[in-house]
């Protein structure tokens, strides 16, 4: 089967590529990784302004059936997060109460206790960062992210390709591609519209079943980071805290100032 003739307007500069019938307008993606990605970036996110493309880094194996971002808008993302808080400290307090030593073989390092959580109900979502003072903007963290993403050669990088997405934001872009991984896509987008708009967050990058976020204001404080981190436990990603296992105040500790998040599903 043929594949569509091109759907959208492209801006100047891109390496060879095609476009895939994905969603309703399709995408566009290169045919190799974009050995100048983090050059590019720059170019990409203000040509984003003039066409409405979304750039990211996204292995093409990953695309499935798309999903409608009505589902997304549907989602009341407090009430959500409350019942599902509700149900995760339901299972998990036998463990948190417990400080004896999870049971694992003589050749694996026993792993920590996880007291988990320090609330006892939902206590609401991480208050918004301000804008104001900070000097990094949404799309100059995104470039540094890419950036250090490629300099890295991190992991699964190197089967990605760049891919144009025709999208309002960069949240919607994992339903709009409709990523294959076990991440709860509705859920899952909710959250990164309320992280782009309180932090300054974006998706640059989807390798494989991983998800990475680059964060233009990240909390700064240990009481706002732990906040945020029960958003992030919510999110089901499993790397979260129990792969590996990490106590909940340990990952709430890692997040101040932290300008990259990365989640992945199993």
């Amino acid at each position: 089967m043929s594949l569509p003739p091109k759907a959208f307007p492209l801006p100047d500069r891109l390496p060879p590529g095609r476009f895939l019938p994905q969603g309703p307008a399709g995408v566009w993606t290169s045919d190799a990784f974009p050995e100048d990605a983090a050059l590019q970036w720059p170019y990409l996110l203000r040509a984003q302004r003039t066409h409405g493309l979304v750039p990211l880094l996204c292995r093409p194996d990953v695309l499935g059936a798309p999903l409608g971002l009505q589902h997304v808008d549907a989602l009341e993302l407090e009430a959500r997060l409350a019942v599902d808080f509700a149900e995760y400290r339901r299972e998990r307090l036998p463990y948190w109460s417990d400080p004896t030593p999870v049971p694992v073989p003589e050749d694996v390092e026993p792993w920590p206790h996880d007291p988990g959580p320090p609330y006892e109900r939902w206590p609401g979502l991480a208050p918004a960062m301000s804008a104001a003072g900070v000097s990094e903007s949404p799309e100059s963290a995104a470039c540094g992210v890419v950036a250090g993403m490629a300099e890295a050669g991190e992991h699964g990088l190197a089967e990605c390709r760049l891919v144009l997405v025709p999208a309002r934001r960069s949240a919607d872009v994992p339903a709009l591609l409709g990523w294959q991984a076990d991440a709860p896509l509705p859920l899952l987008c909710a959250l990164l519209r309320s992280w782009e708009d309180r932090f300054g967050a974006r998706v640059v990058a989807l390798t494989g079943t991983e998800l990475h976020v680059s964060v233009a204001r990240p909390p700064q404080d240990a009481e706002h980071a732990g906040l945020l981190a029960l958003e992030h436990v919510l999110s089901t990603a499993d790397n979260i805290v129990d792969d590996p296992p990490t106590p909940f105040p340990e990952y709430a500790g890692s997040l101040p100032g932290r300008t990259r998040w990365s989640f992945w599903w199993d």
